[in-house]
């Protein structure tokens, strides 16, 4: 028996672990106008306030709204949670609606996009300013592409049956190193996500205006795409930082994560001191390092804790390890009026628990570069037929195909251990599903989107199309679990919460700074 099919059996006499894993979702969405080009006007009123709302928020832009589900232990629940947000805000939005690609409309220029505004407390000055250096280092485009992020955990009776009882350090440490595993084996193995689920084949001309590209693009009218390409997004054009590239961040261990990227957020950068950081009495940037913050590492998988307030991220995994993951590379999904679907919610439950039963050895730099070239091929090449990939320096070089077979024969068995679990056959459906897209990849979202574009003309012209069919479905919503009252309220309470912390600010915002980053001196 193998180490996974003995992990397997292990949870399995723990049923109980499967109705209990814990799930958040945030999607980004462009406000945009019917015409097709971003909005210009600012973060509505009725919406309440980006800083302390905690359902709906601005991301990067004014325009880039931010729907954030709390956690919870049930797909259709969270789905509700989500259909519910986007009734709320569709409903006070006039004339705009909600753009359903990942990959943003058309915009002319770079001020055309403007920065979110947080108010005029110290925190909320310092996220604004954070966005005005990341607009000065790479531009405001790549910052409005959207996504959506996945947090995902699994409950302490999962652990339990893995590891048997533990003391509260032990627990601690043995959750931490677990994750890990599981996000050396996404590294591995997640390019499975933009093969089947990748929603951005195409994108605007206006993206990549002055912008120097060696990718074969062919076009539609304005639209560039790629013929097999499954999300430009998460390609070297879409959200990524070329500066980043050196830093080596590892995944062996906590302790190795937080040393790189701490090492990370105190590398100065030569690019970014040509910027300044407070010029004339204006502040240009937090500071000129490789990261202005820890926020600023871009990657696809994420360690995270809940932070205490005052608590910086690194800092909370340090004191308490890790409490979950996020998983950072959904593309939005076009068909969906959420952005989501309880199918891909239900697979990447499927893929993350399978990657936590895995074995996941240690990963050496060579192996790091293996999985980041098999990542750029899935996701600007990954329809492509008999694409070989290669797990591992030394390891077995295999199709897309012949790795994601593998991966499904045990899928299918967590899935069964699932649905036996919960009742129903939901997840041996998604298995059965996604299955025939392997051989099938015109059945995959990107190969939709792309025939979607040529047969309409334009990718402008289906997310129009989408964006209208989108709107009328989430205005005639009916709420499941909020209400109007509910959300009406915690908008409300949302600006007297910012209006608080404003009035409680005692420092100057040099003094709120200089005692920020003072760890970095």
């Amino acid at each position: 028996m193998t180490k996974f099919a003995e992990r397997l059996e292990r949870v399995a006499k723990r049923p109980e672990v499967f109705k209990a894993f814990g799930r958040g979702v945030e999607r980004e969405t462009l406000r945009y106008q019917k015409d097709g080009s971003i909005a210009q006007t600012s973060h509505p009123d009725v919406l309440g306030a980006a800083l302390t709302n905690s359902l709906v928020t601005t991301d990067y832009a004014e325009s880039l709204l931010e729907f954030i589900t709390p956690v919870s232990n049930d797909v259709d629940t969270l789905i509700s949670q989500l259909e519910d947000i986007h009734h709320f805000a569709q409903s006070h939005l006039d004339n705009e609606q909600l753009w359903p690609l990942s990959m943003p409309c058309y915009v002319g220029a770079e001020d055309d996009v403007k920065i979110a505004q947080f108010g005029t407390s110290n925190s909320g000055r310092m996220k604004t300013l954070y966005r005005a250096g990341l607009k000065r280092r790479y531009g405001s485009l790549m910052q409005i592409i959207s996504g959506v992020h996945f947090n995902f955990s699994f409950p302490d009776s999962f652990w339990d049956a893995l590891y048997g009882e533990q003391s509260e350090e032990q627990r601690q440490t043995t959750k931490s190193k677990a994750y890990f595993g599981v996000i050396r084996n996404y590294y591995r193995f997640g390019w499975l996500i933009p093969y089947f689920f990748g929603a951005s084949p195409a994108l605007c001309s206006s993206f990549i205006q002055g912008r120097e590209t060696s990718l074969p693009f062919e076009n539609i009218g304005q639209t560039l795409y790629l013929p097999n390409a499954t999300s430009l997004r998460l390609s070297d054009l879409g959200y990524t930082n070329h500066a980043q590239s050196s830093l080596r961040i590892g995944f062996n261990s906590i302790d190795e994560y937080l040393e790189g990227l701490n090492r990370a957020i105190r590398t100065p950068s030569e690019e970014f001191a040509e910027i300044g950081v407070k010029v004339d009495g204006e502040y240009r940037q937090l500071n000129s390092n490789v990261l202005q913050i820890e926020n600023e590492l871009y990657a696809p998988i994420r360690p995270k804790r809940v932070a205490k307030k005052g608590e910086k991220p690194s800092e909370a995994l340090s004191r308490g390890g890790v409490e979950y993951i996020e998983v950072r590379s959904l593309d939005v999904n076009p068909f969906s009026p959420i952005g989501i679907t309880a199918q891909q919610i239900r697979f990447l439950d499927l893929l993350v628990t399978w990657m936590a039963l895995s074995d996941s050895d240690p990963m050496d730099d060579c192996e790091l570069g293996c999985w980041r070239d098999n990542w750029r091929k899935v996701v600007t090449e990954g329809r492509k037929p008999d694409l070989m990939l290669q797990i591992g320096c030394h390891g077995e070089q295999l199709t897309l195909q012949q790795w994601a077979k593998r991966v499904f024969a045990d899928l299918k068995l967590v899935a069964e251990l699932m649905d036996s679990a919960k009742g129903g056959t939901e997840y041996q459906a998604v298995c059965h599903e996604l299955e025939r897209w392997i051989d099938h990849p015109e059945l995959t979202l990107s190969a939709q989107v792309l025939a979607k574009t040529k047969e309409l003309g334009g990718l402008g012209k289906v997310g129009s199309a989408l964006g209208a069919q989108h709107n009328a479905t989430n205005t005639e919503h009916s709420y499941k679990f909020y209400s109007e009252d509910f959300m009406m309220q915690e908008a409300e309470k949302s600006k007297v919460k910012q209006r608080e912390m404003e009035q409680s600010d005692t420092e100057s915002f040099d003094e709120f700074l200089a005692r920020y980053f003072a760890y970095l001196n």
